[in-house]
Parts: C-alpha cells; sequence; structure tokens
C-alpha cells in the first residue's frame, strides 16, 4: 500500500494545513493525566512548523454525543501541547461550530475563524474546539466537512486512532482538498504492513481482551498467517462455556458461540491450561487446573478473572520462540489485584523478546496500559495509538482515513 506523505509536498510555506490528530487524553481537573498521544504526534507537528505552515490542529476528546460538554474543552490539551513544544499554541474559538450555529451567527463565526487563520504566523500552530461538539462529526452529515476544507489548503491525517472512523474531520475533509499522511500515521501504517506482508516466523499473536466482534476478523485473518495464537480473556471464556464448563459469572459473549469453538479446535491456537477465579475484589480468589473433559471451574459469583501460572509458562514457551509478535487485549482484570498476574507477566515477556530478537507490536489502551504499568514500553518496535483502528487494519479492512491519503 503506498500513501501520500507530507514528505512529498514540495511547498509548505506559508499555507494553512489541517491536522487530524488524536489527542483524545484523559483529563482531570484542567490538567491532562497522560500525554502519550500529544507526544506521538510532536514530530508530525515540530516537521510543519519546521517548513512554515500554519498549523490547524483538530482533535475530539471524549464523547459529548454533539453538545457542548465544558469538561471536555480542549484548554487542558492546548496549554499541555504548549508546553511539549516550547511555543504558545492559539486555540481558535469555533464557537457551537458553524455548522449548526444559526445562520447569522454561523456566517459571523466562519468570518472570525478565517481572519484568526489568517493572522497567524508561518509556523505557528492553533488548535480548534473538540471536533464533536458538532453533531455533523461522527457520520459527517450537514456541511462541516466542507466548511473544515474551506480552512486549509492541504489535509494532512495523523490520527492512526481515528482512521477507521468515517467522520468528517477523517474521511470527510479528504473529499475536497489534497490529503497526507502525517509521520505517525505512515509509521503505524508501515509497521503493521511489516506483519501481514512478510512476518518473520515464528510469527505469535496473543490475544485477549473483552470483545468478540472485534477479534473474531482479526482471528480469521491472522491464523493463516502466524505460526502460533495465544488467546485468553473473553475469547477464551466464550470458548469454555460453549464447550459445557461451568464458567459462573465470567465475560462471555454467546453471539461467537460457533466462531470460538471453531477457532478454539485448531491446533495453532493454544490456550490456558489454568485459571484464576473469584470475587471482583480480589479478595477470595483461587488456582483452578483445567481438565479435557468439561466440568465446573467456578462456584456461584465467581468469575473467571486471569489466567494461571502454568498458563504463563506455557505462553512464555512460545513468545520466547518468536520471531514477530502482536499482542492486543489483556488476559485478565489486570487493574485489580492479584488479577493483573498474567497480563502483567506477558507484557514484561513481550519486551523483552521485541526489539532485536523479535520485531514486537503491541495495541489496544489495555495493552498500552499494562506495558506502562511494568515500565518496557520503549522496548517495543511497535507501540500503536489505536486500538480499533489496529484490529481492524490486522483484518484486513481498508480504513476511511488511510483510503483518504491512498495512491490512486
Amino acid at each position: 500500500m503506498k500513501i501520500k506523505s507530507i514528505k512529498q509536498i514540495r511547498n509548505l510555506s506559508g499555507k494553512n494545513v489541517l491536522v487530524r490528530v488524536d489527542f483524545n487524553v484523559p483529563i482531570k481537573r484542567g490538567k491532562v493525566l497522560d500525554d502519550t498521544r500529544l507526544h506521538a504526534s510532536l514530530p508530525t507537528i515540530q516537521y510543519l512548523m519546521k517548513k512554515k505552515a500554519k498549523v490547524i490542529l483538530v482533535t475530539h476528546i471524549g464523547r459529548p454525543e454533539g453538545k457542548v460538554v465544558a469538561s471536555l474543552k480542549v484548554d487542558p490539551v492546548v496549554k499541555r501541547l504548549s508546553e511539549l513544544l516550547k511555543k504558545k499554541v492559539l486555540k481558535l474559538e469555533t464557537g457551537n461550530w458553524p455548522s449548526y450555529a444559526k445562520a447569522s451567527a454561523g456566517k459571523k463565526m466562519r468570518l472570525k475563524l478565517l481572519e484568526d487563520i489568517d493572522k497567524m504566523r508561518p509556523g505557528q500552530v492553533a488548535m480548534m474546539e473538540n471536533i464533536r461538539f458538532s453533531p455533523d462529526e461522527k457520520k459527517d452529515t450537514g456541511t462541516l466537512s466542507q466548511e473544515l476544507a474551506n480552512l486549509a489548503d492541504l489535509f494532512v491525517i495523523d490520527g492512526f486512532a481515528v482512521a477507521h472512523r468515517p467522520a468528517a474531520s477523517v474521511s470527510g475533509v479528504a473529499k475536497y482538498i489534497p490529503s497526507y499522511a502525517g509521520l505517525l500515521l505512515e509509521s503505524e501504517i508501515k509497521g503493521l504492513q511489516k506483519v501481514l506482508q512478510k512476518p518473520k516466523s515464528p510469527f505469535v499473536v496473543v490475544l485477549g481482551g473483552a470483545k468478540m466482534e472485534t477479534k473474531v476478523p482479526v482471528i480469521k485473518k491472522l491464523l493463516p498467517l502466524c505460526d502460533y495464537m495465544l488467546v485468553g480473556g473473553g475469547i477464551f471464556n466464550t470458548y469454555l462455556k460453549a464447550k459445557g464448563y461451568g464458567v459462573g459469572s465470567s465475560l462471555v459473549d454467546m453471539e461467537f458461540k460457533k466462531e470460538a469453538l471453531n477457532y478454539g479446535k485448531k491446533k495453532k491456537v493454544i490456550k490456558p491450561i489454568d485459571v484464576v477465579v473469584g470475587d471482583m475484589e480480589g479478595k477470595n480468589y483461587r488456582h483452578v487446573k483445567l481438565n479435557k473433559k468439561p466440568h465446573q471451574i467456578c462456584k456461584k459469583g465467581e468469575f473467571i478473572l486471569d489466567c494461571g501460572p502454568e498458563t504463563i509458562q506455557l505462553f512464555a514457551k512460545y513468545i520466547k520462540l518468536a520471531e514477530t509478535i502482536v499482542w492486543n487485549g489483556a488476559l485478565g482484570v489486570f487493574e485489580q489485584k492479584p488479577y493483573d498476574i498474567g497480563t502483567l507477566s506477558i507484557a514484561r515477556l513481550v519486551a523483552s523478546r521485541s526489539k532485536g530478537k523479535a520485531y514486537g507490536v503491541i495495541g489496544g489502551g489495555e495493552t498500552l496500559q499494562s506495558m506502562d504499568m511494568v515500565g518496557m514500553t520503549e522496548y517495543v518496535d511497535l507501540v500503536s495509538t489505536g486500538g480499533g483502528a489496529m484490529l481492524e487494519f490486522l483484518s484486513g479492512k481498508i480504513l476511511p482515513g488511510i483510503k483518504a491519503v491512498n495512491e490512486k
């Protein structure tokens, strides 16, 4: 897949460049709690600044559902980004977004926005208000995408995490002005293509998490490519339930019972051989070995909340042999001790095998969080900023945001 990169643009000086970033970060009491996503897009922003472009950033924060929510305004992000760039980032006022403001107010706001952008100096950075304050963003309705395009000469998509959204500020703008991939998007696409095109063998995939719906297409795509697929979490729970094991109150998704049974039978699919069950508070828990014949795993009120020590040893054997590793999804409720042992052990194993010994790729909020908890993120080759986008890309889908910057 060839994409149009911002490096291909010959002259950026003085050009208005609209950049769709993903700065959907946690905010509490007016402060950004985790600035990882800001750091990820710094190379693109700094590149455009160096080339003397006028950089207009667009992001969403949270799920305001088309309404103005004070706690989801971009001001804390503007402040933190200014600190990281060591230059003041302007805040462009958009009111209630021109596309759904009253006709007269909307016209005034559009003119004011254009004036403010016109006053920007080459190399200056500005950010617009939370794009999801507009009800037209999510499904690219109304005239929002055209109004955004009218503000700029060029459009850059840098937020891989939103590349799977057919939104006004993602694929919508690209209909109207020349569009390119930012450095972050470009690096993520190249990194994931490496996994899909010529992965070095043994290729090991580790899949956990809760949503079978997002995992089934990935299993279908990657199972023929990989040598081993290690599964846990909701995927495995569903398999156990479908086989007739008593899983108590454990998370299952019986809508995908057939798929769980089908893929669970494959020789490549390596399943846990023991689990930790207990209550959600972690006060009462116990270790259960799994027999080949279905049996009662959980008592009343118990959940399967982690894989057991023998499973960790089994999974370690495969990860230590890997030349290519892809990991998405926690293997247990790692936020609650003592159910963090399985997921954090996998995090350490994947990181220690990556960069040099194997090509390691991780993605998804919980996966990144667990890697951060063990302090080994820097040892992974590709840390994908997009969980859902990564899964859709790996399942073979053409993402709307990537299609927009495809070289025809």
